[in-house]
């Protein structure tokens, strides 16, 4: 990739440093980053009563660390290109490790929720300059399996999320699910400093208000769903008011990457409509995901009263399943084309939730519940492990590199999304009064996160790259690998 090329030193070899040690310490990084994505769920009844926390804060714990990763993210990369990516990456374990230890001290949830938006911050520095050193350090002969090492630690972070802070919560305390974190950033911020090489990309520029609109859009947008659960509801100054503010920042962010010269998300590139499909289709994933992630931890916990290792146990059929399934979701990819596996895989989400807003009362066993789980693990591996893919197939190789940053963090910002939305239906329709009252509020959730999942498979049908929107290279036809067509199909020619 052109980042390649201006890096400065030609890469870990020819600094010195050692491939392994990169894969190592990246990895670990970016296992860290992603932990914390998914650690807080299952400490989230635990932290209510602990601090005292109403459902809007507990949506905020979980927010304000997937609104600052997704809306900095980019911003990350270009401070890497700018000023030295190892630089900026020991920065930013530095800034996640300290933030980390603020969030151990809060003393209170708006302490708590301040530290977790630091924290974001820190990993969105960390997240997207991982995996350019990584790719810098190893040669090209031997990148295939350092990306694979990479991302098994990125599904093990996702698997053991909520295991993991189940565990911690109930044998030690809900402070060590971020304690545990500041060991490990001390012993890799110098690791980095010294075992990876340091390189620069071609861009010399900020986009601030580009940075600056989006937060202030997807703000807006979040803390108004957030707040329609309040008084005065959906008709609340407030609530319409912070609606109609984040719209309008986020409609003057596209006004503005259209007129920027150095545009943080070039919208050009939504003039491809596969790129668009894969965008939007991950935003509604992440709505549906982790609005119903977010509900049915606490449903575990605080209506059928299990311990938190007992919850984040039973999560391993959902989160885990991935880590059986995606080689196999790869390999039919590989054979079928990206688009259907993918497609499959979201069809198979909505059906998950349907069917626990059919079955779920707050009696529900857990036998009961387990089809779901099952459903809902293996399509997130038919999800995510074509969706690199896809999206570089999707982009000339020119435009890979912020493609990939802009799937990421579109999937944060659906997110983020997600728990506001999802918990403002449930909050609009029950509430934490009682067992019954918690499973009113959570079947419409359901529901409207089944809704969401379903849409996105729509959305995926048209992730096909037939417009000609960007230009053909000579890799391939439109943009594909050579022997693929734009949708990432093996050609007869090839067979």
């Amino acid at each position: 990739m052109s980042t390649d090329k201006l890096a400065v030193g030609g890469g870990a070899a020819a600094a010195g440093k050692s491939p392994g040690a990169a894969i190592v310490i990246t990895g670990l990084i970016a296992f860290m980053a992603g932990l914390d994505n998914l650690v807080v769920i299952t400490a989230l009844p635990t932290l209510r009563q602990k601090l005292g926390g109403s459902l809007e804060q507990l949506e905020w714990t979980v927010n304000a660390y997937t609104l600052t990763f997704a809306v900095l993210m980019m911003s990350g990369a270009a401070l890497g290109d700018r000023f030295g990516r190892r630089r900026v990456f020991v920065a930013g374990i530095l800034l996640f490790t300290a933030a980390s230890a603020a969030a151990a001290l809060a003393p209170g949830i708006g302490e708590l929720i301040a530290a977790r938006a630091v924290q974001g911050a820190g990993a969105a520095i960390i997240m997207p300059l991982s995996l350019t050193l990584l790719t810098h350090a190893v040669p090209a002969e031997k990148r295939g399996a350092a990306l694979g090492v990479y991302g098994a630690l990125n599904g093990l972070a996702i698997a053991g999320g909520p295991l993991l802070g189940g565990l911690v919560v109930q044998h030690m305390s809900w402070q060590w699910i971020f304690w545990i974190n500041v060991p490990v950033g001390l012993l890799l911020a110098p690791a980095a400093w010294r075992g990876l090489a340091e390189s620069r990309g071609p861009s010399a520029r900020l986009d601030l208000p580009g940075t600056l609109l989006i937060s202030l859009g997807m703000l807006g947008l979040v803390f108004g769903l957030i707040r329609a659960d309040g008084p005065g509801g959906w008709g609340s100054t407030q609530v319409v008011g912070s609606l109609v503010a984040g719209v309008g920042a986020a409609v003057l962010f596209v006004r503005w990457e259209r007129r920027s010269s150095a545009p943080m998300l070039p919208m050009g590139m939504f003039g491809n409509r596969a790129f668009s499909a894969v965008n939007a289709g991950g935003l509604l994933m992440g709505v549906g995901m982790y609005g119903v992630v977010f509900l049915i931890t606490q449903f575990m916990q605080t209506i059928q009263h299990m311990s938190p290792t007992e919850a984040g146990v039973r999560m391993l059929a959902w989160t885990a399943m991935p880590l059986l399934v995606a080689p196999v979701a790869g390999i039919m990819s590989d054979r079928i084309g990206g688009r259907p596996v993918v497609t499959f895989g979201l069809a198979l989400m909505a059906a998950a939730f349907a069917y626990w807003a059919l079955v779920m009362t707050p009696d529900t066993s857990y036998a009961e519940q387990l089809p779901g789980y099952l459903l809902g693990g293996v399509g997130i591996a038919c999800f995510y492990a074509p969706l690199l893919n896809l999206t570089m197939s999707s982009v000339d190789v020119s435009e890979q590199g912020i493609a990939s940053g802009a799937t990421t963090a579109t999937q944060e910002l659906g997110a983020a999304l997600g728990v506001a939305a999802l918990g403002s239906v449930f909050a609009h329709n029950g509430g934490y009064a009682s067992r019954q009252d918690f499973v009113d509020g959570l079947v419409p959730a359901l529901w409207a996160g089944s809704a969401a999942v379903a849409l996105a498979a729509v959305v995926m049908l048209f992730a096909r790259r037939t417009d000609g929107a960007a230009k053909p290279h000579a890799d391939g036809p439109d943009g594909a690998e050579p022997g693929r067509d734009p949708d990432n199909h093996p050609q007869s020619a090839t067979l």
